[in-house]
């Protein structure tokens, strides 16, 4: 975001101009959001010079600037965003109105709009925008919000027309038009997909290594260690690796997306007599692909289901003593029995295993009520404006108690509510794991780490935003 020197010496003349208002002069927080940031970008630095002018003209006080850059509003709501979400959530009494350059910029779906409409009537909040006469403070421009945010609905959902429109041409033809070529293979300079002889290497590897039941997990590692490469940035993991195993376009067909049931596969894109459509040469032959996906079947079927709820009940609480990772849950099945076992990150091997993950749940949760269940439930609240003598600045947060304890609370609602609160409090349990001569199974001990200010940390924030898209 580049600021020039006439951009920098009108800031300094706009704040000058905010430092001569009143002390009660109505603050103003200002939204700024761009879909695409470069390193030429000028958007948000006018945005915000557009913005602090709008405020200046209306009397508002300029006490903060949300910049939400290389975000999409189509897909992030304004509370999910990471400066605004952070003032709605947390700083709500510290604004009293929000000012955006446009509304695409600030919403593109009528749900989000109506959502921050009912926020701003709970809060006492007003939407001002600078180039449409919306302002929630008079009917009319309450009812022009509704009005454009479907206007920037449709134009986003023309945008997406447009899109899927040109994805289902290019996935009929044999030259690669768009996108980002499938792990082995790259573009040619005449638009067709050729095989990169690096990621090729790997992926033959990969499948000589599953041949001979190296599994994925194991695989993902040595390619990390070895610093190669994954073609689409970040690490090596084994969902990663067998997604790309199990890809048909290393049989050289065009294949598309398919979620079913919210698992990410390819499937074969076929032409209208249904035949696969090739784009390039194969990097697995017939025989080579049916043998690789058999190996990658077979060690499949030796791994238990996933917990519809995740594997680690306390993830983020319970942490190994040794290398202060987290503890996760491991299972392993061994002549049609599953054993399940805690093992963090760092330690070699994953240090000494802590069996029946279960029994460390009960003495945690027992140790938790012990030490916090007793403590009341306290919940934090908006008060808006009550029209004091201080004007705007009577909005605050209140802290409140039904005379509920944390105890009565976790027995209610279990322990995923426990291990959230925990998480929240920043409490932590170092789990330490002692060998013990001529027994397998390791002493486990559990040490419960409580910070002296838990009690306001395991203050309740209700979400204004629950019910909202992206919640």
């Amino acid at each position: 975001m580049r600021w020039r020197e006439n951009d920098l010496a009108l800031l300094e003349e706009l704040l000058a101009g905010e430092r001569s208002l009143p002390r009660n002069a109505p603050r103003a927080l200002l939204s700024v959001r761009l879909s695409t940031l470069t390193a030429d970008t000028t958007s948000p630095v006018r945005q915000e010079l557009d913005l602090r002018r709008l405020a200046r003209d209306r009397g508002f006080r300029v006490v903060g600037v949300a910049a939400d850059l290389n975000v999409s509003a189509t897909r992030v709501p304004p509370w999910k965003r990471r400066q605004l979400g952070h003032w709605l959530n947390e700083r709500a009494p510290d604004f009293d109105v929000l000012l955006f350059w446009k509304l695409d910029r600030f919403v593109r779906r009528l749900t989000d709009l109506s959502v921050m409409i009912g926020w701003c009537e709970d809060h006492g909040k007003n939407l001002v925008s600078k180039h449409e006469a919306i302002d929630l403070s008079t009917a009319a421009g309450k009812e022009l919000a509704t009005v454009l945010g479907s206007v920037a609905e449709l134009e986003a959902g023309g945008t997406s027309t447009r899109i899927t429109s040109l994805w289902a041409y290019t996935k009929t033809q044999s030259d690669w038009l768009v996108g980002r070529p499938p792990y082995g293979y790259a573009t040619s300079a005449g638009g067709r997909l050729v095989v990169e002889p690096g990621a090729a290497r790997v992926l033959r590897w990969c499948r000589h290594a599953a041949l001979r039941g190296v599994s994925a997990r194991r695989m993902a590692a040595v390619l990390h260690r070895a610093r190669i490469p994954t073609g689409g940035g970040g690490r090596w993991t084994a969902a990663t690796l067998l997604r790309r195993l199990r890809n048909p376009a290393l049989r050289g067909w065009r294949v598309e997306v398919d979620k079913d049931a919210g698992v990410r596969r390819s499937r074969v894109v076929c032409d209208r007599s249904g035949r696969p459509i090739r784009v390039a040469d194969p990097i697995f032959g017939e025989e080579e692909w049916q043998s690789l996906q058999s190996a990658l079947d077979r060690r499949a079927t030796t791994q238990p289901h996933r917990s519809p709820g995740g594997a680690t009940e306390f993830l983020g609480v319970l942490v190994c003593a040794d290398c202060d990772t987290n503890m996760t849950v491991h299972r392993t099945t061994t002549n049609r029995r599953t054993y399940a076992y805690l093992r963090c990150r760092v330690c070699p091997g994953g240090g000494l295993g802590a069996p029946r993950p279960d029994a460390v749940y009960d003495r945690l949760s027992a140790e938790v009520v012990t030490r916090l269940g007793a403590f009341p439930v306290r919940v934090r609240e908006y008060r808006g404006d009550t029209g004091g003598t201080d004007g705007p600045a009577a909005a605050c947060w209140t802290v409140s108690s039904d005379g509920d304890t944390f105890g009565d609370r976790w027995q209610r609602e279990g322990a995923g509510t426990m291990a959230e609160d925990l998480r929240r409090g920043r409490v932590t349990c170092r789990v330490r794991r002692t060998r013990v001569p001529g027994q397998r199974a390791p002493d486990v001990g559990l040490e419960l780490a409580v910070p002296p200010d838990v009690e306001e940390h395991l203050i309740v924030r209700r979400d204004a935003f629950a019910g909202g898209s992206g919640s």
